[in-house]
């Protein structure tokens, strides 16, 4: 774990692995320096239920892309603030985007430093760009292309956003 006394400046390298931007009150952006992938990092602690932050859209997509969440059939949002796109997929999330209240919550406990993660088929029905996970977690489902190529099984694990619900 990386010590928390080295992570308040706006804009530092940590471990000389990452640089890392302090983006809200509760987050900020880790971005790797040997790759360039970025994450969202919490800043607090977190707790189930509690609401992380509201967000609107940016811009309305006709068709998904790598960086829209799904809100219903036809619609795809980019997300303001836009910090907010580098939540990454977990097949272990603790994070939900709830697209009919506009806001991201908190499905368990986050503690500082911890990268904040969702689960991409809670929102997308099919994906613009499927891919390979690599979360390592051990309920990973290997690989990522929507809700729509999961079984009701497997989707009944997780918090679905309203759009995704109707879908099956």
């Amino acid at each position: 774990m990386i010590n928390r006394q080295t992570l308040f400046s706006e804009e530092k390298l940590v471990n000389a692995e990452y640089k890392v931007s302090k983006v809200s009150s509760f987050a900020e952006v880790w971005e790797s320096a040997i790759g360039g992938e970025k994450a969202l990092h919490a800043t607090v602690t977190l707790s189930p239920g509690d609401i992380i932050c509201s967000f609107v859209s940016k811009q309305v997509l006709t068709e998904a892309n790598y960086l829209s969440v799904q809100v219903n059939e036809h619609e795809h949002i980019l997300l303001n603030p836009e910090f907010l796109q580098y939540i990454n997929h977990s097949c272990e999330p603790n994070v939900f985007f709830d697209t009919k209240n506009m806001m991201v919550t908190c499905l368990r406990p986050i503690e500082i430093g911890e990268e904040m993660t969702f689960f991409y088929p809670s929102t997308e029905w099919q994906m613009s760009r499927p891919f390979k996970c690599f979360c390592q977690s051990p309920a990973c489902l290997g690989y990522i292309q929507g809700a729509a190529h999961l079984q009701p099984k497997t989707l009944q694990k997780y918090k679905l956003t309203h759009f995704i619900q109707q879908k099956l």
